[in-house]
């Protein structure tokens, strides 16, 4: 089962991938500033509530997007973020993904017992563009964690990862496309390449949404918000059926 935490919300802007950020969006559409970050009211534990019958209502084997709405790696978010580790560590039955933009402040973010990593979490660093890899990923190289994902999302352009990869420190790359009005466009050649790349590089390849302007063979797909999972599997398919599937 796959569910969303958000022990605190907003954030602040930092790279052309924020640019249609979907939670501003969002944020926008309910009249509420986005920039302004604070600490959940009601969700700040959730990984330790209960039902009425003592079940955990996120249950074991679970699988948490942790902090989408913000970054785990904010500033603001230094105060809290001792606690929710201890809320990590209290939960080893669930799987914690935490995605950043700002690798530069993991290490000195990471609990003191962290060592080589908590086995419950894997830690993600996005590059939407080259330019991003190429700042991001020496530096994430270098952390420690029992996984190592690489999200290609929003992706703005095709991204070469050959080099980051061969070095055998990534488990996955996630790769999906901008929602919402505005988005920019994600060209399924940008997707096949990197699919190819991470065959090579036996690498885990996802490919979690297609964004709401998907380009295929030169034309252009206005793909609705509840179907952009399903097409980007569909086209996962295309790809697994003719180049074959990845062996890692």
């Amino acid at each position: 089962m796959r569910m969303l935490w958000s022990p605190w919300h907003g954030c602040h802007k930092c790279s052309p991938g924020c640019k249609n950020c979907y939670v501003f969006y969002l944020d926008k559409v309910r009249d509420k500033d986005a920039s302004i970050v604070h600490r959940s009211k009601t969700n700040f534990n959730l990984p330790l509530k209960k039902t009425r019958t003592g079940e955990y209502k996120i249950p074991p084997n679970s699988e948490v997007a942790t902090c989408f709405t913000s970054d785990f790696f904010l500033e603001e978010a230094d105060e809290w973020r001792e606690e929710v580790w201890k809320i990590i560590k209290m939960r080893p039955d669930v799987k914690f993904l935490i995605c950043t933009k700002r690798p530069e402040r993991i290490e000195k973010c990471l609990p003191a017992d962290w060592g080589e990593g908590y086995n419950n979490v894997g830690l993600a660093v996005t590059c939407e563009n080259q330019a991003m890899a190429e700042k991001r990923l020496p530096i994430f190289e270098n952390i420690k964690a029992s996984k190592k994902f690489i999200f290609v999302a929003p992706i703005l352009e095709y991204v070469e990862l050959e080099k980051f990869l061969l070095t055998g420190k990534f488990d996955r790359v996630c790769v999906g496309g901008e929602s919402y009005s505005f988005a920019r466009v994600c060209n399924f050649d940008w997707i096949k390449q990197i699919y190819l790349t991470c065959k090579k590089c036996k690498v885990e390849f996802d490919f979690h949404q297609t964004g709401s302007n998907f380009v295929k063979d030169g034309k252009i797909y206005k793909i609705k918000h509840k179907d952009e999972y399903l097409q980007a599997k569909k086209a996962e398919g295309l790809l697994e059926k003719e180049y074959g599937k990845i062996e890692v």
